[in-house]
């Protein structure tokens, strides 16, 4: 009698840790994708419209995807270059204090890029089971201000 609630809780822990790993794998590469998409030269960036594609948007969706500049690995299941989005802002002050150091020569200010990630959660004892898991969605996104350096 014992057994069958036994499994569900068993079964539902190992589903939880698989959510929340999959959750902090996602953050991580999102992290590490701003951080890359932010060292990348002030050349690849405006404040209008989208960073350069080929140096910055497409690399950093690797980084995300891979952990690497090219990969076949995937950290996260289920993630695709179309899961990840990388955009950019410009911003002129930091409260009420105007842009100083890197960014006092630049009249747009400060270069922000953000990467978001949003991918469908994949489980995996469900799975195993024949549930979908469909509608359970896994969300990041992380900023960095760009340095070009």
């Amino acid at each position: 009698m014992v057994t069958p609630l036994l499994l569900i809780l068993m079964f539902g822990c190992i589903e939880l840790g698989n959510y929340f790993w999959n959750e902090h794998t996602l953050l991580k590469a999102v992290r590490d994708g701003a951080r890359f998409a932010a060292r990348q030269s002030f050349n690849y960036y405006g404040c209008s419209g989208s960073p350069d594609t080929t140096n910055v948007v497409t690399p950093t969706q690797n980084v995300v995807m891979y952990g690497y500049l090219s990969g076949t690995d995937k950290l996260t299941p289920n993630i695709a270059a179309a899961n990840v989005a990388v955009t950019q802002s410009c911003t002129t002050t930091a409260g009420t204090q105007t842009m100083q150091g890197l960014y006092r020569n630049d009249a747009n200010g400060a270069h922000v890029v953000a990467v978001t990630a949003t991918v469908t959660y994949r489980p995996v004892i469900a799975v195993a089971l024949g549930f979908s898991g469909v509608g359970y969605q896994l969300y990041a996104r992380s900023e960095a201000a760009v340095t070009g350096l």
